[in-house]
């Protein structure tokens, strides 16, 4: 996939999950400390997660000096310290929606496979149905694949084949596990989904 390609699709997916926010905020405040599946986070600490990506690089390099240049710690320290208003998290969205600004050592990508896998971490435990783009979708499980931190999916998922249902992406060896690329995604991030062919081994 070329790389107007993947902004293309970042743009929208910002577009559609700040749409998402602002879905979500009627239903009253309870909803946003709802878990999400992404580990310790609530639903609105990754809403919060999801504007962060765009920041400039000098808020980005203080930012990090305050979390001792510790990129976890940096990450959580955002997202679950941000103080704005669900309307002002969709505000922001729409308003970055458009940059192909990324952390510095990251590609495009990165931010594809933030937007594609955190709208599902609010979307799961709400119980919203938010199909994800095929095409995006395996772009960016196979770039998970490819990295190593911080998913480490070829050892996580060693033994393993996933091939997908939906889509031309098959990759590892092993015990097959057929899914749709999305299923797959949220596979390879370390989330966990219901597969064809049972769970992968530990």
């Amino acid at each position: 996939m070329d790389r107007d390609t993947v902004w293309h699709h970042i743009q929208q997916q910002r577009l559609e999950v700040a749409d998402l926010i602002d879905a979500i905020d009627d239903r009253g405040a309870a909803v946003w400390e709802t878990p999400s599946l992404c580990a310790g986070w609530t639903v609105r600490n990754v809403a919060a997660h999801l504007t962060h990506s765009s920041l400039s690089m000098p808020r980005m390099t203080l930012e990090a000096a305050r979390s001792g240049f510790r990129f976890n710690a940096l990450v959580n320290r955002l997202a679950t310290t941000d103080p704005r208003s669900p309307a002002e998290l969709a505000a922001g969205l729409r308003e970055s929606a458009g940059s192909r600004r990324h952390p510095p050592g990251t590609t495009e990508m990165e931010p594809l496979i933030d937007v594609l896998v955190h709208g599902q971490d609010i979307c799961v435990p709400l119980g919203i149905d938010r199909p994800m783009p095929t095409d995006a979708a395996a772009a960016a499980a196979q770039r998970v694949w490819a990295m190593g931190f911080p998913f480490r999916a070829q050892k996580r998922l060693a033994g393993t084949r996933l091939v997908a249902t939906d889509a031309d992406f098959a990759v590892g060896d092993g015990h097959t596990v057929s899914a749709p690329i999305g299923d797959l995604l949220m596979l390879l991030t370390g989330r966990q989904v219901a597969v064809a062919g049972g769970a992968p081994p530990n």
